[in-house]
């Protein structure tokens, strides 16, 4: 129920939620929030931390209260597999989930990050067909971003950790498409070499996120960037990252995650709400709680 634009909870509601550890840093209940009150729809969205031993509790309530569908972030979207009777085919392939749709108790898991990837950077009027995509990190996000590139015809390389995963996951992605390469991240001149034909980089790592003032491409690498192309980074907070402050001094054109996470956000809204979000609202809505965060 809606009057006037306020919100007002009642016997009615939807809940939909955020599971996190930490959570309080999200933009995702003022992204659905406010389309739900845009758009008149009676429904709350909240965020939660979730620490891993109340984990499975959560799951359970979602059962048997009315939360038609939560949103899952770090550390939680390959733990969540777990408890879930359903995966979507993107979910199955990227043994990953960030959006939870509940049909009667009959819980399915999906992702959406690989789509929000793709429309932010259509926002931009780029394209990655035909393209190389470079991708720093092979974790939940960039398998997202990994396969949504490939499935739109780049050629894409990825540079993750040479550690105890390594080899598992380089067998795992080359399985998806014969246009994905893993590389070691330990390679600074193998790096240095592929960044130079990239046409698109993506930082899909935690680093440079929150007070972190590191970038995840040593100096080294830096000057491999250049005019043309387009720099990415997953991290909204701060919103310019280190990464992205050396890409726009070396003349690339950059995006923060901001329209990522909005993209990403539609794609769970639709699925839950059979709606078009509505993204020019959300983001304004946006611009002005990081004006407000900046006083």
């Amino acid at each position: 129920m809606r009057e006037g634009g306020d919100e007002l909870v009642d016997a009615h509601t939807s809940l939909y939620e955020l599971i996190a550890e930490p959570a309080g840093h999200s933009l995702s209940p003022l992204i659905h929030n406010t389309s739900f009150q845009t758009l008149n729809i009676n429904s709350v969205y909240l965020a939660f931390d979730v620490d891993h031993k109340h984990f499975s509790d959560v799951i359970r309530a979602m059962r048997a209260l009315p939360i038609k569908g939560i949103n899952v972030s770090m550390p939680y979207k390959e733990h969540i597999i777990n408890y879930l009777d359903e995966l979507t085919p993107i979910a199955q392939q990227l043994g990953a989930v960030n959006t939870v749709i509940n049909h009667d108790g009959h819980l399915i898991g999906d992702s959406t990050d690989g789509e929000g990837f793709i429309n932010a950077l259509l926002d931009e009027h780029v394209s990655v067909n035909g393209k190389h995509v470079v991708v720093l990190g092979a974790g939940g996000a960039g398998r997202a971003v990994i396969a949504a590139a490939a499935n739109e015809g780049a050629q894409v390389s990825v540079f993750k950790r040479h550690n105890a995963t390594f080899e598992a996951t380089s067998q795992r992605l080359s399985k998806w498409s014969q246009q994905i390469e893993v590389l070691p991240y330990e390679d600074e001149k193998l790096m240095a070499q592929v960044l130079t034909t990239a046409d698109v980089v993506v930082n899909t790592t935690n680093i440079g996120m929150g007070d972190d003032q590191s970038s995840p491409i040593p100096l080294s690498v830096v000057t491999a960037l250049h005019p043309g192309q387009m720099v990415m980074d997953v991290i909204y907070a701060p919103l310019e990252t280190a990464f992205l402050k050396q890409a726009r001094q070396r003349g690339c054109s950059t995006m923060n995650g901001i329209n990522m996470l909005v993209q990403q956000a539609a794609g769970s809204f639709y699925r839950w709400t059979k709606q078009t979000m509505p993204i020019e609202t959300v983001k304004t809505a946006i611009k002005q709680e990081l004006i407000n965060q900046r006083k």
